[in-house]
């Protein structure tokens, strides 16, 4: 009779939200990559507000979103988890890619949803952590 190897997924929201930042992270990289070929910039922004600004929503993207999948991968574990975190987590996803869009300056309203909805979802997610640690400590 075979054996079967299969090993149970524990953190499937975690790795579909990693799988979905790693593909905006190279997204992100790729328009700043084709606006330094076709401006001619070597290195930085090149004095080019464009560059600059593409490459803000980058780094605003590096900043915010591993303290993301931290958080849902500690509510995942925590056994908190339910429909509305992979919910969530694609709305985050959603924001960053319309605030990415907004920093291009003409999509201002994707600029506004994106800062707004990270701002939202990491202070909900951390007070809802914060909530489920407190509980645990006070009831074991």
């Amino acid at each position: 009779m075979p054996v079967s190897l299969t090993i149970p997924m524990i953190l499937p929201t975690t790795l579909a939200l990693a799988a979905a930042a790693a593909l905006i992270n190279f997204w992100l990289s790729l328009r700043i990559g084709q606006l330094r070929g076709k401006l001619k910039v070597d290195v930085g922004d090149g004095g080019h507000d464009s560059i600059f600004r593409r490459m803000r929503a980058h780094a605003n993207f590096s900043e915010n979103t591993p303290i993301l999948l931290i958080l849902v991968a500690a509510i995942e574990l925590s056994g908190r988890g339910s429909w509305w975190l992979p919910v969530v987590g694609a709305i985050y996803m959603l924001g960053r890619v319309t605030h990415a869009w907004g920093m291009d300056g003409r999509f201002r309203a994707g600029r506004i949803f994106g800062a707004v909805s990270a701002i939202l979802i990491q202070l909900g997610l951390g007070g809802f952590a914060l909530f489920v640690a407190m509980h645990q400590m006070m009831h074991p």
